[in-house]
């Protein structure tokens, strides 16, 4: 069963999408912060993070420069409400599978989502 971190601060979001995928036959593991994520990450290796850019303390480029700096070659699927060029380029400098834009679309996030699992 694959198995997916969905890290956003906004709670009502990862309930959201965690209910929505574990109907899809998908293990879902949730983190409301940066650190919680790289915690959970180094504990239950999932197979594709969904990780949302803007989060208190610990970003979400944060989260994916030590993964990467750690060796952590995981696939991450970046998710943004603001388009800003500047976090676009450091994530695709730092290796992400790709975007997803808030507001969610269930369409474009179920694609998204299942092709890189899949891939």
């Amino acid at each position: 069963m694959p198995k997916l971190l969905i890290v956003d601060d906004e709670t009502d979001i990862t309930e959201f999408a965690k209910h929505f995928f574990e109907k899809r036959g998908i293990e879902v593991i949730t983190a409301s912060g940066g650190q919680e994520a790289l915690d959970l990450i180094s504990l239950s290796n999932p197979d594709l993070t969904l990780l949302d850019v803007r989060m208190g303390e610990v970003t979400g480029v944060d989260v994916l420069r030590k993964l990467r700096e750690s060796g952590n070659m995981m696939k991450v699927v970046m998710v943004t409400g603001v388009e800003d060029p500047a976090i676009i380029k450091q994530a695709q400098d730092l290796g992400i599978s790709g975007f997803i834009h808030k507001p969610l679309a269930l369409d474009e996030l179920e694609r998204v989502v299942m092709k890189e699992l899949e891939g």
